[in-house]
């Protein structure tokens, strides 16, 4: 969904590369040896990450958001996250909009104001609102794909933080 002319432009570099089919690139992905701090965009890079904040889940200024509970309890999600925030004061006649602002088909349809597109490098800003469902990945690869990234995330994460991530 990039537009490469628009990121020449803007950066006066080469565009970044077309990417490879998804399975072909998500297998380079869950394959690829990285240090975590320099390629922050790996899956050895984002399960770090998460394995942080992971870590921290208990501490007060810390909150993970599964996006499969936003799926089945967008309101409650919502909520939650509003008295962590401290937000407890919004108005409860305001609050159905709220809940139906953040669904998909909402942002979708304000995609020109919601996509974070400030350098114009998105081709089609509702396009950047996908599918609004996990597991895309798994379903784009074949069974012994999928087993080498489970046996790679177990190498570079703990058992508990996996169940939660994969749930």
């Amino acid at each position: 969904n990039l537009d490469r002319a628009r990121i020449r432009e803007l950066t006066g570099a080469p565009p970044p590369p077309e990417r490879p089919p998804i399975a072909e690139w998500l297998t380079g992905w869950t394959a690829a040896d990285l240090d975590p701090a320099e390629a922050l965009d790996s899956l050895p890079g984002v399960l770090h990450h998460l394995a942080d904040a992971w870590a921290r889940r208990d501490r007060p200024d810390v909150t993970l958001v599964h996006y499969a509970d936003l799926l089945a309890d967008r309101d409650g999600e919502m909520r939650r996250l509003a008295t962590r925030l401290g937000l407890d004061g919004v108005d409860p006649g305001a609050w159905p909009a709220l809940v139906e602002a953040a669904g998909l088909a909402s942002m979708r349809a304000a995609a020109d104001r919601l996509a974070p597109d400030p350098g114009g490098i998105l081709r089609d800003r509702a396009a950047f609102f996908r599918r609004g469902g996990s597991g895309a990945g798994a379903e784009a690869l074949p069974p012994a794909a999928v087993a080498r990234y489970e046996a790679r995330a177990a190498e570079l994460a703990p058992p508990d933080l996996l169940a939660w991530l994969h749930r």
